[in-house]
């Protein structure tokens, strides 16, 4: 995710931020711009606010806050004031919230919409999914956001474009058990997210995108048993015998489907991280380059369709620091991960698909279509 910058102040924002600490100004997102902005209420429009402006000319656009802000304070979303819908386009997309009353919950809500918003960001500037929806509707898939119950585990995972989260995802401490107990060497909120929005993607972009045949040349065949290939995954303990030689992840041993989403979450890890680099103004010394030759580490979400070359050029060295500050740090690796010529010939594929994509949005003005299979 990028550093902002207020538009009246010129102080560097942050994603989640409410307020600009310079100058004090109300803060909200506008899904519409994919932009931070200093905000103010229009004198006399209530319940409107607009962009702040220095200058003696205000600005003409005209946003509500997110109900999910005003009256759970749990939201910097805005939405425009043409928009009938009182959620914004990121909430709007939670059809199951936790039970509030429990006083654990209202956190893990808050934790979990925050990783959405991040996840939201990011497929919007991809151009996968509509910022600004026609009347109120939502783009996207359906999230319900469940507790366990007595007899009833919530299983996290997705099915015919509705992802559900167990909210226990949002604990730490639980977090970190299920981590250790399966395995994983990566485990965060923002992972659940992008990894079950694969599975969603894997319907509209490649079962309806007319995709299947070239996916299966990368992936394999998808059509083999899905439960019983995954109890065989966990049957076994999940070792598979040099897995690194082809996939980003052990878990992606699973199944295709499994596969993909696994790869196309770390695609989302290596645009987003890229594009933070990027924001600080980054500048790497690519490995086979003169030591004192420094590249400027590209923003692969503001420079339309980079070369997928690049990007693993800079992603590399980029991963190796950010792991490095983290040991310095005393922290276990951000980025536990080496990706071999066989996991990246899946990642060039999910590129690949998403540029088509985007030139798609691009030249026809149009979002993919609605999944309609299950994954």
């Amino acid at each position: 995710m990028k550093t902002f910058h207020c538009q009246y102040c010129g102080h560097p924002l942050f994603f989640e931020n409410v307020e600009c600490l310079k100058c004090n100004s109300a803060l909200a997102f506008l899904p519409d711009r994919l932009q931070m902005a200093a905000v103010e209420e229009v004198a006399g429009e209530e319940g409107l606010w607009r962009p702040r402006s220095r200058g003696k000319k205000q600005s003409t656009a005209r946003y509500r806050l997110c109900d999910n802000h005003t009256k759970q304070n749990a939201c910097n979303f805005a939405v425009p004031a043409s928009d009938p819908n009182p959620l914004c386009v990121s909430c709007r997309l939670t059809r199951v919230l936790p039970d509030l009353t429990q006083p654990e919950n209202p956190v893990r809500w808050y934790r979990l919409e925050v990783a959405k918003r991040r996840l939201f960001y990011t497929l919007g500037k991809l151009g996968l999914v509509a910022t600004s929806p026609p009347d109120g509707t939502a783009d996207g898939p359906i999230f319900e956001f469940l507790a366990d119950m007595p007899g009833q585990p919530v299983m996290t995972g997705h099915n015919d474009g509705l992802i559900t989260i167990n909210v226990a995802e949002a604990d730490e401490q639980e977090r970190t058990r299920l981590r250790v107990a399966m395995h994983e060497p990566y485990r965060t909120i923002l992972g659940h997210f992008r990894h079950e929005s694969g599975h969603y993607y894997w319907d509209r972009l490649i079962a309806e995108g007319g995709r299947t045949e070239a996916f299966r040349a990368v992936f394999g065949d998808e059509s083999q048993d899905y439960q019983q290939a995954l109890q065989d995954h966990y049957a076994r303990g999940g070792t598979v015998p040099d897995w690194q030689d082809n996939f980003v992840s052990e878990y992606a041993t699973a199944h295709p489907w499994e596969d993909w989403a696994e790869t196309w979450a770390h695609y989302l890890h290596m645009v987003d991280l890229l594009e933070t680099a990027a924001s600080y103004n980054t500048r790497m010394s690519i490995p086979g380059s003169d030591e004192h030759d420094l590249e400027e580490v590209v923003n692969p979400l503001e420079t339309g369709y980079p070369d997928f070359n690049v990007l693993v050029e800079q992603w590399v060295p980029l991963t190796l620091l950010v792991n490095s500050l983290n040991r310095s740090l005393g922290q276990d690796d951000a980025y536990p991960f080496a990706l071999s010529v066989g996991a990246l010939q899946k990642l060039r594929y999910v590129h690949d698909v998403i540029c088509e994509t985007r030139s798609q949005v691009s030249t026809e003005g149009v979002q993919p279509k609605r999944e309609t299979a299950a994954a």
